[in-house]
């Protein structure tokens, strides 16, 4: 949390404070798509990822409805952010960005 210096501190949530959060970033390469409930059935729920160092893991958070109507094709690279990753080495809260364009 931020504070304000000219303000006193407050034991509770205040317009004075502001959160600040750390994302990372990185790429994974798509391996599946796994298909939505309820509000997204017929839809793309998410994508099934496999990072460089080979942990696999889901991203399905960060998408438009256009994207899950036509998502990225299986093989295709995304960048996606996380907070940190596991003991186990697995994104934490892992939200897609964009699909990595190939040069």
């Amino acid at each position: 949390m931020l504070w304000k210096m000219d303000e006193p501190y407050y034991f509770y949530w205040h317009f004075c404070c502001l959160k600040v959060k750390k994302f990372n970033d990185a790429e994974a390469e798509v391996i599946e798509h796994v298909q939505g409930r309820n509000r997204l059935k017929g839809k793309m729920g998410a994508l099934l990822c496999k990072s460089k160092e080979g942990a696999v893991f889901k991203v399905g958070s960060g998408f438009t409805d256009k994207e899950r109507k036509n998502p990225p094709p299986i093989g295709s690279i995304i960048t996606f952010s996380y907070f940190e990753l596991t003991k186990n080495g697995i994104p934490w809260f892992p939200t897609f960005l964009r699909v990595h364009e190939t040069v």
